[in-house]
This record gives structure tokens, C-alpha cells and sequence, in this order.
């Protein structure tokens, strides 16, 4: 069990030394700001759709490691897929963190490597770092113009 939880904050290191997908879209059709004001975190999602499906997504900003690793795999993992398996990945995702997946001890298998933020349900004040992404993401898909607060 060790050994994973260290293969785990090794990846959650990588993610936020170099950030996939940590740019501004050329062209976007949605994009939200996010703030985290406990931690400071501070993101903005681009996102281009075609027709209901995330073509491209990008984002920029600052924040701890969690959230800057989970605003990396965020983007990885809804890239290509609808707004409504977006959503559906939000809600495992988020699941998850607060303790509430419904697996014995590994998280939501179908997460993949997300799987790696289940130790976070461990720390409730790290669940606005790793979620706020992703609150982002909904804001932009719904065209908020309000930035997301995670208070």
C-alpha cells in the first residue's frame, strides 16, 4: 500500500511540474475562471467544442500541486469526450475525493489514472484544490460568466 500511494504522489508531482495541456486555446468557445481564495489557486478553462463534444480543452493559472495536476489529468481525460461524459466524469471524480466511490479501496475503477487523487478524500481541505478544475470546466461548458469560487 505504500508503495502505490508513493506511485501516486509521484504522478500528482510530474502533473504539476509539467502540466499537459497548460495553454491558451487559439480559439475557444467556452472558458471559465476559477479561484480557490483557502489555497490561492487560480485557474481559467479554454474549451472548443464540436457540436457536444470537447474537441480541444486547455487551461492557465497557478496553484498547489493538486490542483495543477488535476486540471492536467482533467484535461487529458475529457478531451474527446461529451459534455454529458464530462459531467459523468465530474461526478466519479468528484465522488471519489469526498470518499463517496463506491469501490473496496481503489476508487472508481473506471476513473483510470484519476484513481490517483483518492487519497485526497483523506484531507477534506485538499478536496477544493483537486476539484476546482474541474468546477471550472462545468462553469465554462454551462457559459458562466461569473467566476467559479470554491467557497
Amino acid at each position: 500500500m505504500a508503495e502505490l500511494s508513493q506511485l501516486y504522489q509521484e504522478l500528482i508531482l510530474e502533473h504539476s511540474r509539467a502540466p499537459r495541456n497548460y495553454r491558451k486555446l487559439a480559439t475557444t468557445d467556452h472558458q471559465a475562471e476559477g479561484f480557490n481564495p483557502l489555497c490561492g489557486d487560480r485557474f481559467t478553462v479554454y474549451v472548443q467544442l464540436e457540436g457536444d463534444t470537447i474537441r480541444d480543452i486547455a487551461f492557465q493559472g497557478s496553484g498547489c500541486a493538486i490542483s495543477k495536476a488535476s486540471a492536467s489529468m482533467m484535461t487529458q481525460s475529457v478531451k474527446g469526450k461529451t459534455e454529458s461524459e464530462a459531467e459523468e466524469l465530474f461526478q466519479r471524480f468528484h465522488n471519489l475525493v469526498t470518499g463517496r466511490a463506491n469501490s473496496g479501496g481503489d476508487g472508481d475503477a473506471n476513473l483510470g489514472k484519476l484513481t490517483v487523487f483518492s487519497g485526497v478524500a483523506e484531507f477534506p481541505v485538499r478536496v477544493k484544490c483537486a476539484t476546482l478544475a474541474w468546477h471550472t470546466l462545468r462553469a465554462a461548458l454551462k457559459g458562466r460568466q461569473a467566476p467559479v469560487s470554491t467557497e
